[in-house]
């Protein structure tokens, strides 16, 4: 069925809320040194999504457990490490954030190519921040 109507552009994101967006990585970077599996499931919102490759956590409070059993499994003595790429606004209060980044093995100092990722991140602004809604990974290459 054709429209005339033309697509409705999405809000210009202010500086210090393109800040406040590239601080959520780091927050994960920094949740997951500390292996808080509580930090890290406070990145995202009450019923945000967790997809992995192989993974499907639906909600915080899973999203916790998963992590907690991932610190203290394969995940143990692992760092990550994340950086935004491109950031596209997709309405007032909502963005995709798009990161390259990936697991680093533990006893490691850099992120082999094998664990690359690139990261797809959908934020939305809830109780005054920048929350994941969802957030999934694929391998770089």
């Amino acid at each position: 069925m054709p429209t005339n109507s033309s697509p409705v552009a999405a809000p210009a994101i202010s500086s210090s809320e393109q800040a406040e967006i590239a601080a959520v990585p780091a927050r994960m970077v920094a949740a997951w040194a500390a292996h808080d599996a509580e930090a890290f499931a406070d990145l995202f919102t009450h019923d945000g999504t967790l997809i992995l490759p192989g993974v499907y956590k639906k909600g915080r409070d899973t999203i916790r457990e998963f992590m907690s059993a991932g610190y203290t499994g394969p995940y143990q003595g692992t760092r990550v490490t994340g950086t935004p790429i491109d950031l596209k606004p997709l309405a007032d209060g909502a963005v995709a954030l798009l990161t390259m980044g990936g697991v680093i093995a533990a006893g490691e100092t850099e992120l082999a190519d094998r664990d690359a990722i690139r990261a797809s991140w959908i934020l939305v602004r809830r109780e005054g921040r920048w929350q994941l809604a969802v957030y999934q990974n694929c391998p770089r290459d």
